[in-house]
């Protein structure tokens, strides 16, 4: 199996995003975004993820954390993107259901070759912290969008935001792994069409 990593940089007049990321990795992770909640669910991406990640972000935050945080769910799907290549010989889906204390989550994952994100989630609070829970869904969409992913998100139950959150992501992280292991039994591309 070929070494499955990417260097991927996106500069826009909002945004200017640099993701290194190592899809066989083992969880280390290096963030300076200037959004501390988005660095701390894309800790719990890497690490329930087993993928080694570096985002350095420089964004238009005294205006707010949206370009950033789509920004970053833009540049990593095309990290994925790039390391992926082909997709010969992946498992393609992915899917995990993930707890933390009241708060339960369901994500499936598929390396389809066609963006859609469905996502049903309620958060109680508008923000966690200072983080608008509005942007995780523009995170995912931004991903869905360049990875080329079809993914579905539930939000099974819930009361506290940040643990909602948090099951999501590391849920999230734990479906991709699954998604991207090399299948020994397939040779080539999963897919009846012969291409991803």
């Amino acid at each position: 199996m070929t070494n499955r990593t990417a260097q991927v940089t996106r500069n826009t007049n909002e945004t200017q995003i640099s993701v290194t990321l190592n899809v066989d990795g083992s969880g280390k992770t290096d963030f300076d975004t200037g959004v501390p909640f988005l660095e701390h669910m894309l800790e719990q991406i890497a690490k329930h993820g087993a993928m080694d990640l570096a985002i350095d972000a420089k964004g238009d935050l005294h205006i707010d954390d949206h370009h950033t945080v789509e920004d970053i769910g833009i540049t990593l799907g095309q990290a994925f993107a790039q390391a992926l290549g082909d997709k010969k010989g992946l498992r393609r889906y992915g899917h995990a259901y993930v707890p933390l204390d009241e708060a339960l989550s369901r994500v499936v994952i598929d390396f389809s070759g066609r963006p859609l994100l469905v996502s049903h989630t309620k958060y109680p609070d508008r923000v966690i912290g200072r983080f608008a829970t509005t942007l995780i869904h523009e995170f995912f969409q931004g991903f869905c969008n360049h990875a080329l992913t079809t993914l579905h998100i539930d939000n099974l139950r819930g009361e506290n935001s940040h643990h909602i959150a948090e099951t999501i992501f590391k849920a999230f992280g734990r479906a991709v792994r699954m998604a991207v292991e090399h299948d020994p039994r397939v040779t080539g591309i999963p897919s009846t069409k012969g291409v991803l």
